[in-house]
Order: structure tokens, then C-alpha cells, then sequence
């Protein structure tokens, strides 16, 4: 079967395209899942360029939609045809280590998806929302179950709050449309005028240009009318949580979840405990959450928003999109 595989040095240059040996049949607990879609992650991104070392030779992508071609004795959850989709956590990290919690992660301490089949334990994986493509259900393990843990699993999300979301990457479209069908008002960020009017399509209810506007934690602030916002979705990390904790109300929620714009920069303390406000760090989220969210998804009618589609031979130059930060939602990979 065709895969690729990381190069050495790991670059997106030295990504090979290759033929690899067909999985084995599945042992008692196991599925076989030929493979029809993956999605790009700034996670994906980093290993595969290089910005986080890893063996050469891993088959990288860890995100993975496709059918059920053969069972395991032991497996009663799925049955051969049946649409499934990956976990990106198939068991829980046991470490706040940052440099071993991946041990486990497909396309990171494991072999991931840019392949053609896999064999893998069925508990990792959940099934896929009813009538959904290849190519929507594969948005779903990393940057919409991302979403979905930050606002509703830990941010308990409710109709008539506010939202604050950052850009138009996979996570945040994934956010402002969970926002939007739970009833909530969502304020976004970018500084592109054409990527500000998709937004706005989509159904944001205003939108901060952050170039033109630095303080857009003010910004967003006195748009709800100095009250501030109940949550945010921080994809920045350092560079940006100062101007989110100022957007906060009081005993407001800051999903912290990447590093975008760096892992350093001042934080107003003060400000985070005049307001009682909860910052809470998380890595995508368990299968659990994720079969929660699969239903949610079936019931709200949310689709993902796909920016554009790579065939697997042509990975390299899907990554070479999202590190030109020109896409709007998620990136795919036909496999």
C-alpha cells in the first residue's frame, strides 16, 4: 500500500512517498480501516517540518477517516462497512511531561494515517456522524473535538453567552459554529477583510481586525458593553493571553489550547484575580467526549467548513498551505 513517511532531517521536502507493507489481519480486539481522509493540524505541521523531532520513518497525520474492511473476534461496537474515525488520545496521557504525553498519539509517538489501511485496537476508534464524507469526518478527532472540550466538556457552555475566537483556522470555525448552535453570541478575530466577511457569513456577530486594532481584548470588552466575554478559545498562547484575559468578565473561561503566537509574554495576574478568572489548559480530548460530540453534531446539523483537498501523494504541498495561514478551516487529505 502507499503511505508516506517522515524523511531525514524531517522537512516538509524530505516527505516520502512510498510503498509499505500491508497491515496484518486483526487480532480478536482489533479493526481493519481502509482509509479515505485525513486533516491537517498544526500538530501534523510541526512534526512533519520539524519543529518537533521524531523518528524517521513515521507515518505522520494524526487524524484518520474510513471504513471497517475486517473485525476482530472480540469486537461487537463495529461491524465491517461501518464508518469510524480515530482518537487522537486512544489512552489517556499518563504524564504532564510534554515530551512523552504523545507516546501514544498516531502520527506523533505512533504510526499515524497518511497511509492507505490500518489495523489498530477498536477502542481506538469512535464512530463517524451518520451521513457525513470521509472528508468531513476527518475534521472531527483533533480540531473539532478540540472545540468542543474547550466550550462545552470543560467550559459548560450555555445559550446567551459570548464567545471570543481567534482566526479562522480549524479549531475556531469549529468553535464559532458549536457557539452559534448552542445560542451563543461569538466576537472573532483576523486581519484579513475577505476571511472577516466569511466570518461574518458564517454567523459571527462582529469581528476585530487585530491589525488594526492591538488592543483587541479592550476592543472586544467594550463590545459587550464593558461586561466582557464568558469564554475564550486561545490559540495563541503567549503572544495573545494578555489581550483574552482582558476581553474576560468576570469568573470568565480561557480555553488555552495552542501556541501560535509563542510560549512567553506578560500576564496581568492581577486582572485574572479581580475577575476569578478560569484558565484551563487541554490537549483534544478523550473518546469519550468525542462520541458525545458526534452526537451533538448529528443533532445540531453543523458541518465542517473544508478550505481545500490534497491527495495523499501530494501532502507536502497541503502543509505548505496551512503554513501560508491563507486557508479558512480545515485542509484535507484524500487518501
Amino acid at each position: 500500500m502507499k503511505a508516506i513517511r517522515i524523511g531525514a532531517p524531517a522537512s516538509l521536502d524530505t516527505l516520502a512517498f512510498v510503498d509499505v507493507a500491508e497491515p496484518p489481519a486483526p487480532a480478536a480486539d482489533e479493526i481493519q480501516v481502509r482509509l479515505h481522509a485525513s486533516s491537517l493540524n498544526f500538530h501534523d505541521y510541526s512534526v512533519a517540518a520539524g519543529l518537533a523531532p521524531r523518528r524517521a520513518g513515521l507515518i505522520p497525520l494524526s487524524d484518520g477517516a474510513g471504513e471497517v474492511v475486517a473485525i476482530g473476534a472480540d469486537v461487537e461496537e463495529f461491524s465491517v462497512g461501518d464508518t469510524v474515525i480515530s482518537t487522537f488520545f486512544p489512552k489517556p496521557p499518563m504524564s504532564g511531561d510534554f515530551t512523552t504525553i504523545f507516546k501514544n498519539v498516531p502520527g506523533d509517538g505512533l504510526d499515524g494515517f497518511a497511509c492507505e489501511m490500518v489495523t489498530a485496537p477498536a477502542a481506538n476508534f469512535t464512530r463517524a456522524p451518520q451521513g457525513w464524507s470521509y472528508a468531513e469526518a476527518a475534521t472531527v478527532p483533533c480540531a473539532g473535538l478540540t472545540a468542543w472540550r474547550a466550550l462545552v466538556a470543560d467550559g459548560q457552555l450555555r445559550a446567551g453567552q459570548t464567545v471570543l475566537v481567534q482566526g479562522t483556522g480549524g479549531v475556531s470555525i469549529y468553535a464559532l459554529q458549536i457557539a452559534k448552535a448552542l445560542g451563543c453570541r461569538v466576537i472573532a478575530t483576523s486581519s484579513s477583510a475577505a476571511k472577516i466577511e466569511r466570518l461574518l457569513t458564517l454567523g459571527a456577530d462582529q469581528v476585530i481586525n487585530y491589525r488594526d486594532m492591538p488592543d483587541w481584548g479592550v476592543q472586544a470588552r467594550a463590545l459587550t458593553g464593558g461586561r466582557g466575554v464568558d469564554h475564550v478559545v486561545e490559540i495563541g498562547g503567549g503572544g495573545t493571553l494578555a489581550q483574552s484575559i482582558q476581553a474576560c468578565a468576570m469568573n470568565g473561561h480561557i480555553a488555552v489550547i495552542g501556541s501560535l503566537a509563542g510560549y512567553s509574554g506578560q500576564i496581568p495576574t492581577a486582572t485574572i484575580l479581580a475577575r476569578q478568572i478560569r484558565l484551563i489548559g487541554l490537549l483534544v480530548g478523550s473518546p469519550a467526549q468525542q462520541s458525545e460530540f458526534v452526537a451533538a453534531l448529528e443533532t445540531t446539523g453543523i458541518r465542517p467548513v473544508i478550505d481545500s483537498r490534497f491527495p495523499l501523494s501530494a501532502l507536502a504541498d497541503g502543509f505548505r498551505r496551512q503554513e501560508s495561514g491563507a486557508h479558512f478551516g480545515k485542509i484535507v487529505i484524500d487518501i
